[in-house]
């Protein structure tokens, strides 16, 4: 019988595409992007590259992007910011 996985909310497998553009992130260009040195200046760059496409992608600002940790984060983020608008 074959498996049928349906625990996306702990867990998803990844997207060979995605994995493929965390690959280099993950073994090579690994940094905190809030550190000043300069991994983590690369860090940065590439989160804020990040947040560029994905701002193009959906027709928004750089500065309308905001990359949480979780899904719990994020709808904190979203109901905090709702309740005070």
């Amino acid at each position: 019988m074959i498996p049928v996985y349906l625990d996306h909310n702990a867990t998803t497998p990844i997207d060979e595409d995605v994995l493929a553009a965390m690959l280099p992130f993950l073994r090579e260009a690994f940094g905190n992007p809030s550190s000043s040195h300069p991994i983590g200046r690369r860090a940065r760059d590439a989160v804020e590259t990040a947040r560029a496409e994905v701002a193009a992608l959906i027709g928004a600002a750089a500065d309308e992007i905001v990359f949480t940790s979780g899904g719990t984060e994020a709808s904190n983020t979203a109901i905090r910011g709702g309740a005070v608008a």
